[in-house]
């Protein structure tokens, strides 16, 4: 009987430990915005504790761009109420923008500058200025919790230019490419993992015959205007240890576009980056990327996919190839050569290896011997641990398999590669 009071009991006296929150006192926020963290979090001011909450929230605010880590402590204040601390370290998070690359002695380069805290409210505004033969530029600005702490906005204008493949009957020709837009995108959050973004892209582009092959039934200028409606979901459980990343993502992207032209008057595009990290003992990362992408199946020269040095294998070259689909796995491991203070040496080996559909083509495509890539090679990160995004890295990757022999090409720039 006495075992059964006690079991009865024990809830009320759960209940009764408990402690209403009565303040949230967040210190060493130089230029975070103290009232803006109160307002994303879950943990409220006049609520119970609950610590598991109280612990994804810290582990939300260190995704923002403004914090580098949080130090979290309840402090009791009497029998019913208590005190939640957060202790933030900030990153520094007006970054410069500069990625280079060069294959086969042609090179490129993007120059810029982008604010990741803008009010330390965790808006990014920034721009760019590019040169690949070409002349191209970029302005975004992004505010996630604009409206509430779920609802945001983001924008983008950009006008890029870059010198781009056409197949036409298994011969090659160049064509000038500029695309112009300006795009507009909702954002919501819906919990603490999962996010979307939705909206639309009005764009212009530009091909215009450069050398190289020609067809008849291929225009030699190209001025189209198309409407692109978005829509991007995102799973994210990532940890952060300064530099150093654990856990998964997985990002959605499908797009449908619509114009007047007979080459591409409708189609679908969509692809999922699955990305995983662990870290290994005190010094390594494990880091891996899988994209998986489909697009519509038009015979079209002007196929959504490119195969290039900066978006998915290192030493392949610059946009020098197309397709409508595509399967690339990216690998590496990260370990830590050197750290002192707020600067780490970080060694990169890696391999990078991708499959494409070919305009018109079929899923047989993706195991065809002359549409495979595979190009290992080794990187150095030079990381500065209280900057955002502060990761100066070099890739050199070399290809080792049919078509990719020989080749090879050297990647730099800011930031992780994934």
């Amino acid at each position: 009987m006495r075992l059964v009071i006690l079991l009865l009991l024990l809830p009320l006296s759960i209940v009764a430990q408990q402690k209403k929150i009565k303040e949230i006192d967040i210190i060493n926020a130089h230029k975070m915005d103290e009232a803006f963290m109160v307002k994303i979090i879950k943990t409220k001011v006049g609520d119970m504790l609950d610590s598991t909450k109280l612990s994804d929230d810290v582990i939300f605010l260190t995704r923002l761009n403004g914090i580098l880590k949080i130090d979290s402590k309840i402090v009791s204040l009497d029998s019913t109420f208590c005190k939640i601390v957060l202790d933030i370290t900030e990153n520094f998070t007006t970054i410069p923008i500069l990625n280079l690359g060069t294959t086969d002695f042609v090179g490129f380069y993007r120059i810029g500058l982008q604010e990741y805290n803008l009010n330390g409210k965790n808006n990014t505004l920034g721009g760019f200025y590019q040169y690949n033969e070409f002349h191209s530029f970029g302005i975004n600005y992004s505010s996630p919790f604009l409206f509430s702490n779920k609802l945001g906005i983001e924008s983008n204008l950009q006008s890029l230019s870059s010198r781009e493949p056409v197949f036409i009957r298994n011969t090659k020709s160049n064509y000038r490419y500029t695309n112009n837009s300006f795009e507009v995108l909702g954002r919501y959050q819906v919990d603490f993992n999962n996010s979307l973004k939705f909206g639309v892209t009005f764009f212009k582009e530009e091909y215009k015959y450069l050398d190289g092959a020609t067809d008849p039934s291929v225009p030699q200028f190209l001025d189209i205007q198309k409407l692109l409606y978005k829509l991007e979901y995102q799973f994210n459980n990532l940890r952060y240890n300064y530099f150093l990343l654990s856990g998964f993502t997985s990002n959605l992207y499908l797009q449908y576009v619509t114009s007047e032209n007979k080459f591409q008057s409708k189609f679908l595009i969509g692809w999922n980056d699955f990305n995983f990290y662990k870290i290994v003992s005190k010094n390594g990362n494990f880091a891996t990327r899988f994209r998986v992408g489909l697009s519509s199946n038009s015979n079209s020269p002007f196929a959504p996919f490119a195969v290039d040095n900066n978006l998915n294998i290192r030493g392949v070259g610059n946009l020098i190839d197309r397709g409508t689909g595509t399967l690339v796995l990216n690998t590496e491991y990260r370990h830590v050569l050197y750290q002192k203070n707020k600067f780490v040496l970080q060694s990169n080996l890696f391999v990078d290896a991708g499959s494409f559909r070919s305009p018109g083509g079929g899923f047989s495509d993706f195991y065809n011997k002359e549409n495979l890539k595979l190009y290992p090679g080794v990187g150095l990160r030079f990381i500065h641990k209280t900057i955002f995004n502060a990761i100066f890295r070099i890739d050199f990757g070399y290809g080792i398999i049919n078509n990719s022999k020989r080749n090879s090409g050297i990647v730099f720039g800011i930031g992780q590669y994934f």
